[in-house]
């Protein structure tokens, strides 16, 4: 039976034993690591020596202090010893110790402690992006580190593009002169603002039907079904067009298209694409659009869909979602109505017939026409309807005619 061991207190606070921890791993071969020692007594420190440890190894070189806020830190924590066991008498003698942390020397001569703490010091200067985008790449997952870079990479672009802009900009400038600049500025700022409310137009058009096509226009879908409500037009006699005269039941334009309806060459389809524009027409009147209105005014279902979603917004009102068109809505139903009645008038509109019909000013629908690129024109107009009166026309002509912005309107007028 193995002898009772005891423990003597043999150590000095003074001259501690060193235990080292060394920070990038354990030294597989301690016997040819060299240490070296510095101790400074006269200095002014929480702890009554300060004390330098270095260590060459055939790799790196390393260094410990205890002067450190992380081994001060350390060292108010916890009180280590170092014990020496004497196996033959059973006696262990006890010293004082002192831990050390030993960081790598790098390049720059500097530790990583020392690298970690200027770390720390620059970020807190970093925005909060800066920070996230940091922790990311340090402890973020494959997908967001591919987003990261993403972004970076997207960042980096788009600051080459600023420099490459701001380069061919003063070329431009240089070349061509500020005066030129200026006005293209405002022929452009006030085609955007037409856009809002335009339909699509191909510029770029050999034929007359391809610059505002009847499908952007009427789409397949709703014009099929329109074939049921359309009929009414299609099978019109002299006695009822008469009748509808009589009770002002569509507009001036609707009621001319009506009474020469019969020298179309596809009267389905005009008969269709004017139902439709006097159903704009009507609609463009209203402040408040209701589904059941359109209903009521014979619009089949995915009309009536398709003309609140397209010619309205919706507005908030008495705790109830309503569906209004506002002053830019009817500017799009205006230009819809135009673009359609280029197809059904053989491509040239009768401006003032759709100015009284729409509850326009005259400057408003030259205006409107204008921005569609139409050529405006003066005539001489006889029917049932009008006798010598002069109409202003609205004709398509390629290539399209290009208006230049009269000096000193405001830009910023709305639409």
């Amino acid at each position: 039976m193995a002898g009772k061991a005891t423990w003597e207190y043999r150590g000095d606070p003074e001259r501690p034993a060193l235990l080292v921890q060394f920070s990038n791993g354990t030294i597989q071969t301690p016997e040819n690591v060299s240490f070296t020692l510095y101790n400074n007594k006269g200095a002014t420190s929480p702890i009554k020596s300060q004390r330098i440890l270095t260590a060459q190894t055939e790799r790196l070189s390393y260094v410990g202090k205890n002067f450190t806020p992380e081994a001060l830190k350390s060292s108010s924590l916890c009180r280590y010893f170092v014990g020496v066991l004497n196996k033959e008498t059973g006696k262990m003698q006890v010293y004082d110790a002192e831990h050390l942390g030993m960081q790598p020397i790098l390049e720059n001569n500097s530790t990583v402690e020392d690298q970690q703490t200027e770390e720390t010091r620059d970020q807190s200067n970093l925005s909060y992006r800066e920070k996230v985008d940091a922790l990311i790449e340090a402890f973020g997952t494959n997908k967001q580190k591919r987003a990261l870079n993403s972004r970076k990479l997207n960042q980096v672009g788009s600051e080459i593009l600023s420099k490459e802009m701001a380069k061919a900009a003063e070329v431009i400038i240089e070349s061509r002169g500020t005066t030129e600049l200026v006005q293209e500025v405002a022929v452009k700022k006030e085609e955007e603002s037409f856009s809002l409310f335009l339909p699509l137009c191909n510029a770029k058009a050999t034929k007359q039907e391809d610059v505002y096509r009847f499908d952007d226009l009427l789409p397949p879908a709703e014009y099929a079904s329109l074939e049921e409500v359309a009929a009414a037009f299609r099978n019109l006699t002299p006695g009822e067009l008469q009748e509808k005269r009589e009770k002002n039941e569509h507009g001036s334009y609707v009621l001319q298209e009506l009474g020469e309806l019969k020298f179309a060459k596809d009267i389905d389809r005009h008969a269709r694409a004017l139902w439709y524009s006097d159903t704009l027409i009507k609609m463009s009147k209203l402040k408040m659009v209701k589904r059941k209105d359109l209903i009521a005014m014979g619009c089949p279902s995915i009309i009536a869909g398709s003309l609140l979603k397209n010619f309205t917004v919706p507005t908030f009102k008495n705790e109830r979602i309503l569906n209004s068109i506002s002053a830019t809505m009817k500017c799009k139903i205006v230009s819809y109505v135009l673009a359609l009645a280029l197809h059904i008038s053989d491509f040239q509109v009768d401006l003032t017939l759709l100015q009284r019909d729409l509850q326009l000013t005259e400057d408003r629908i030259i205006e409107i026409a204008k921005a569609l690129r139409l050529k405006i024109s003066k005539r001489l107009m006889f029917s049932d309807l009008v006798l010598g009166e002069g109409h202003k026309m609205g004709v398509l002509e390629l290539p399209l005619v290009v208006y230049k912005p009269v000096r000193g309107r405001k830009s910023s007028r709305k639409l």
